[in-house]
């Protein structure tokens, strides 16, 4: 007869333990099995932390840090090295490991545009380049290069700012279209406080680059302000100059 107060073999082996689980329910061994898409994003998580702690498994850390987010990944991008390393369970080591993955995530949006992705909506300008500006915590101005199909030849960075703002030098932003031979393009800015409604600044900076884009011959088809997990189109209300 088993003492009640003796573990028994079972008790003795931590239930918390990844190695405990079966093989098909272990993050990585699931991955190589089913393939990566199977994982869920606390599974995917926890094969970036490699190990949990005492209390509880890789997998259990990692659905912490994300309900501490909402289950938002868009949230979790935001989050600094200071901010991971917060909750108990996160050193440096796998803290620089997230936020090596979100970057690689983030550049990977980057890469070449060698299917030239076609404008026909704003949501279609938004997809190309709200990966790079929603979860920054300042302000970037970018453009979106078009060729005469409206097809996307390009996405620069013409200028990261602070939290309240960044300075548009108008040269720049005409001089990389024109050596492209763009035939339009689309101005991008994100509003890190979330709020998507333009700022007079903004309209005032949209009809300065209308203008000067008339007399190049260079349309300015759009500008995009992207805030939280949306966005405000000048094009759509109407009110590009």
């Amino acid at each position: 007869m088993t003492n009640a107060t003796t573990p028994t073999p079972y008790e003795n082996r931590s239930i918390n333990s990844i190695k405990a689980w079966a093989e098909e329910d272990r993050p990585r061994e699931k991955l190589l099995l089913k393939g990566r898409h199977t994982l869920s994003d606390a599974e995917l998580l926890a094969i970036l932390l490699g190990s949990g702690t005492r209390e509880e498994s890789a997998v259990a850390l990692a659905q912490r840090i994300l309900r501490a987010v909402a289950n938002d990944l868009n949230e979790l991008s935001k989050l600094s090295i200071a901010d991971l390393m917060r909750h108990k369970g996160v050193g440096e080591a796998k803290a620089v490991t997230i936020a090596a993955a979100v970057e690689l995530g983030r550049r990977r949006q980057l890469t070449p545009l060698r299917d030239k992705p076609q404008v026909q909506c704003s949501r279609d300008a938004y997809d190309a380049i709200a990966s790079q500006l929603a979860d920054l915590p300042h302000e970037e101005f970018w453009i979106l290069c078009l060729n005469r199909a409206n097809r996307i030849i390009a996405r620069d960075r013409i200028s990261s700012g602070g939290v309240a703002g960044t300075v548009v030098d108008a040269k720049l932003v005409f001089r990389r279209a024109l050596e492209l031979g763009a035939g339009s393009i689309i101005l991008v800015h994100n509003h890190p406080s979330g709020a998507k409604l333009p700022s007079q600044a903004d309209l005032e900076l949209t009809r300065k680059l209308s203008q000067a884009g008339k007399a190049l011959d260079l349309q300015v088809l759009d500008h995009l302000i992207i805030a939280g997990d949306g966005y405000y189109s000048f094009a759509d209300e109407g009110i590009m100059a």
